[in-house]
This record gives C-alpha cells, sequence and structure tokens, in this order.
C-alpha cells in the first residue's frame, strides 16, 4: 500500500473511533449507492443515458446537498433463510402466496424488498408517461437503491449482522465501512443494461444470485480478521484484498440491474421523449 493510500484509511478508521459507533449501515453505504447510481448511467443507451446524466445532480443519492439516511425501513430487506432453505426452490412470487404459506406476519418477520421493488417500478413506468422530471429522477434514485439492497448478501439472511457467526458488526463492515476506506478506488464493470420482458419475475432471480455469495462474505471477513485484535488498518487492508472481488462484482451486477429497470420501464412507459428543460429566465 503506498504512503498517500495508507495515511487516507488511517485517518478514516481515526474519524471512525472519534465519532462512536454509526448507525446501522445501508446498502452498501452513501460510497456504495453513488457509485452504482453513477455507473447505472453508464449502461443506459441514448437518448436516456443522456438524460440521466444532464440531470444526475438532481437525484437524491447524487446530489451535492446529499445526506446519508442512516439505517433502512424494516421492510427493506427480504430475510429469506428464516423461513425457506438456500436455494429457495419453493418461493412463492407474489406476497399473498407467501403470506398463506408462512402467515400474515412474514413481512413483518422478513421483510417485503420484493414487492417494494415492483411497487417502485410500477410508480417509475407512470412517471415516465407523466413527463415530470423531478417525479423520474427521484422514482429512479429510490428504485435504485432498492435493487443494490437487493444485491447486498446480508440483506437475504437473518444473519444480517453476523451475530450468528460471532462476526458483530458485520453489515456496517461489509457494506459501508470497507467502502469507504478505499475511497475512490471502487472500478466497476457492468454489462448493458437490457429489456427486462418480465420485470416482476426478474426480481426473484436476482434473489439466488445475491445469496450464492453469503458464505464467502462471512468466510472471507473471518479470515481478515483472524488474528488480529481489532478491525485496524491491517484489517481493512485485508478486507480490500479478500472481499472486494465480491463487493465489486455484486456492485457491478447491481448497476447493470438498476440500468435495466430503468431502461425497461422508458420502453413500458411508450418511450417518452426526454425533452430538456427550459433554460432559466435571465
Amino acid at each position: 500500500m503506498t504512503h498517500c493510500r495508507r495515511l487516507a484509511l488511517t485517518l478514516f478508521l481515526v474519524a471512525l473511533g472519534l465519532s462512536g459507533a454509526p448507525p446501522p449501515a445501508a446498502a452498501f453505504g452513501p460510497t456504495g449507492q453513488q457509485a452504482v447510481i453513477l455507473k447505472s448511467i453508464d449502461t443506459l443507451p441514448k437518448p436516456l443515458s443522456k438524460f440521466y446524466k444532464d440531470h444526475r445532480l438532481e437525484m437524491p443519492t447524487l446530489s451535492p446537498e446529499a445526506t446519508p439516511s442512516g439505517d433502512r425501513a424494516p421492510e427493506e430487506r427480504f430475510e429469506l433463510d428464516r423461513v425457506l432453505p438456500f436455494p429457495f426452490l419453493d418461493l412463492p412470487h407474489s406476497e399473498s402466496g407467501l403470506k398463506a404459506r408462512f402467515g400474515d406476519d412474514v413481512g413483518e418477520r422478513i421483510g417485503r424488498l420484493p414487492w417494494l421493488i415492483q411497487d417502485s417500478y410500477a410508480r417509475l413506468v407512470e412517471d415516465f408517461k407523466g413527463g415530470d422530471r423531478a417525479k423520474i429522477l427521484e422514482e429512479s434514485d429510490a428504485l435504485g437503491r432498492l435493487i443494490l439492497l437487493l444485491h447486498n448478501p446480508l440483506t437475504l439472511t437473518e444473519n444480517s449482522d453476523g451475530q450468528k457467526t460471532l462476526q458483530h458488526g458485520l453489515k456496517a463492515r461489509f457494506s459501508e465501512r470497507s467502502l469507504e476506506a478505499m475511497q475512490t478506488r471502487l472500478k466497476l464493470n457492468p454489462d448493458a443494461a437490457n429489456f427486462l420482458d418480465n420485470p416482476k419475475e426478474f426480481v426473484f432471480s436476482m434473489i439466488n444470485g445475491t445469496y450464492v455469495w453469503l458464505d464467502n462474505v462471512e468466510y472471507e471477513e473471518e479470515l481478515a480478521h483472524r488474528g488480529k485484535p481489532g478491525y485496524t488498518e491491517t484489517y481493512y487492508e485485508d478486507m480490500e484484498r479478500r472481499v472486494w472481488p465480491i463487493q465489486r462484482a455484486l456492485l457491478s451486477k447491481a448497476a447493470e440491474a438498476v440500468g435495466s429497470y430503468w431502461y425497461s420501464a422508458w420502453i413500458q412507459a411508450g418511450k417518452p421523449e426526454m425533452k430538456e428543460a427550459p433554460p432559466p429566465a435571465r
């Protein structure tokens, strides 16, 4: 590690210690969210990519006035292994079906993330039809954040904070602090956005592709901490070496999925012309 990188990481860890324990991390934290939303724009075809690029600073995640949102709402998770074993072969694909099988309170127990994504997508289609730029950008941002949550393995497990594997605080370390420690070295490589024939079903195809990484995350993080007295500079160096390849794969797939949902919503809305805002009056 270069001197500058080592100094930056040291200052980050010192600041973290002075500020006390932060609230539980959201989906990959502000650093990951900003990286994914920006890269999602790059996956889009014209003219959609130009629209988002021109107005990216109007999106809540990328706004200069953006502030960390803290912990996510309780329903913004899907701790599926509480009720079904991986690979979740018998998972009902409707919320009514899930309640019929596991009880009316299943959403309170495991979360409602798939249906939050479906609802947000439906709103985005209507926003594209209505042509209100502010609503399109706000809902696109909200949908992107929910899709990113579905690409974090810790969103999908009852071991969401490492409490069952004696890795307490895993959520913040994996989802936020390790990415902040890397700063500008987050290089993602998503594929181009695709039109989704069935956006509702695509939600469920993403679940297994994310959950399959859970054991790797827990194992590699445990190795990064093994033999170390705490979560020090050396720990985060090992985290970057061991866990960043997993994070990069998940974040890159998230960016591709976000772009695909935006693109599909625009297509479903009838490919409305993305008109520019009139210049400000002088």
